[in-house]
């Protein structure tokens, strides 16, 4: 029988956010367990740098200017007070469509966040969802059955119940399972009372030296607190550990019950995260949307990734390859032996190897790709160029040399071949794969959220002025007109 899949996914996980990564002073046990029983992939980045847009192309293997969501999803979740549902990945094939129709029991639990969340979708005959994308962690708005209700239970934990239901309602099965385990955390809010208090409080005396305490990045977005003030800081930060900690004490529970049931070893566990996340790092409280102009900044987009299955993919390696989620669903279908029709049309490539024991021959230059709106990226190992549409600013980073992306140096004279190489080639990968109805370099994404489809003009994103920095105007005519 082919090997299950549980496909674990957080909410805005910093890759650094790992004890296993290098962090002393966060607790996550299990994730270190499910590392030293697998692979950690160091250098792992997401599609886009925001919720919505990076879990559509971890489902399709598609780039944002394909699938067409471009940012988290403000509207068309539920039918609720005039909002009509959308479902925003209607017609387009996902992973798990062709592991249904190869014979896996696909389940899902957790945070959807990709339109009309009251109906199942994408091969999943299992259907406990988020209705929306985030929110208190107590209370949370579900779907159960086809029907909305309130999760008094902390949310983090309903979930975990859900799926271990789930799995051991498969243990006699026949037939392999996929599960995907969408997590809300470690997602805002991180006030206390969102949190275990047992859990929020073992972080009181915790200094958290991981997370810098920088001056306010000049162009950050919305803002909830004043971390200039020493306290409301640490109230932040730990809440955000604490959601990190209790979603690892949940992982453990589910590898837990895999190994009770004797199914560890016939199960590919996956760890990833939709994107990265900025907790003071770069005077930051946020991933790609926390400024505007959009950033992407490493902290925002690369994002943690474990794949762990004891005696098949090799235990306790740290990767290194420069890696993207547009990766996941051609490595998967071929680590299973199953044919990706979509293969040609898409941008990823398999690593299945790795998960083999074997290596991937290198090209001279390997380079990943990001873009959230009219925001784009390339990255090699040396080397970051951030473009924004219509007319910048445009950022250059020297990653060898400045691996905290402090200088900007696309003004300097000398680096301009750089630019211009990094340019061209950027834009001949994305003239490449992207669909010029959904061409995110011609939508009016401010990162306040999506409401209607792509290529519907401006209106089908928010304008919601209050999201930017104060005398900041969107500039959306001028993309809305490319």
């Amino acid at each position: 029988m082919k090997p299950n899949i549980v496909l674990i996914l957080a909410d805005d996980h910093g890759s650094w956010a790992l004890g296993c990564a290098g962090n002393s002073e966060i607790r996550t046990p299990n994730l270190d367990r499910l590392a030293v029983s697998g692979m950690r992939f160091e250098n792992f980045f997401c599609t886009s740098p925001v919720c919505s847009p990076a879990r559509a192309s971890i489902l399709t293997g598609r780039i944002p200017s394909q699938h067409g969501v471009h940012d988290w999803i403000r509207a068309g979740n539920i039918d609720s007070d005039g909002d009509k549902a959308i479902e925003y990945l209607q017609g387009q094939m996902a992973y798990t469509d062709t592991l249904a129709k190869n014979g896996y029991v696909c389940g899902f639990s957790g945070k959807w966040h990709l339109g009309d969340s009251v109906r199942p979708q994408k091969g999943f005959s299992h259907w406990y969802v988020h209705a929306k994308g985030g929110g208190p962690y107590y209370n949370a708005p579900m779907i159960r059955e086809g029907k909305l209700y309130e999760e008094e239970k902390y949310v983090t934990d309903a979930i975990t119940e859900d799926a271990l239901c789930f799995i051991e309602a498969q243990r006699d099965e026949e037939r392999p399972f996929c599960l995907n385990v969408h997590y809300t955390a470690p997602h805002s809010p991180w006030d206390r009372g969102n949190h275990p208090a047992d859990i929020f409080d073992s972080y009181k005396d915790c200094p958290f030296a991981s997370c810098p305490q920088e001056l306010p990045h000049p162009n950050r977005g919305r803002f909830t607190f004043d971390d200039s003030d020493p306290k409301q800081r640490h109230q932040v930060l730990s809440g955000y550990y604490a959601a990190v900690t209790a979603m690892d004490s949940c992982i453990g529970k589910l590898l837990d019950k895999l190994e009770a049931l004797g199914l560890r070893e016939n199960t590919l566990v996956v760890f990833m995260s939709d994107n990265g996340m900025n907790m003071g790092h770069h005077g930051i409280w946020g991933k790609g949307n926390g400024t505007y102009p959009m950033n992407m900044y490493d902290t925002a987009v690369k994002v943690p990734a474990i794949i762990s299955r004891p005696g098949h993919v090799p235990q306790g390696r740290v990767d290194q390859h420069l890696l993207s989620q547009y990766d996941f669903m051609p490595t998967l279908l071929n680590y299973l032996g199953l044919e990706n029709p979509q293969a040609e049309k898409l941008p990823g490539v398999s690593f299945a190897v790795l998960l083999r024991g074997g290596e991937i021959q290198e090209h001279e230059k390997i380079v990943v790709f990001d873009e959230y709106g009219p925001v784009r990226m390339i990255r090699s190992r040396e080397w970051k160029y951030v473009h924004r549409y219509p007319d910048g600013p445009h950022e250059l980073y020297d990653l060898k040399n400045d691996p905290g992306e402090r200088e900007n140096l696309i003004d300097d004279p000398l680096r301009r071949n750089i630019v211009n190489e990094m340019s061209q080639e950027m834009q001949e990968w994305f003239d490449k794969y992207a669909d010029p109805k959904a061409d995110g370099s011609r939508e009016a994404v401010i990162g306040a959220g999506q409401l209607d489809l792509a290529g519907k003009g401006p209106a089908s994103y928010s304008d919601d002025e209050g999201y930017l920095p104060p005398g900041v105007r969107s500039g959306r005519t001028k993309n809305s007109e490319l």
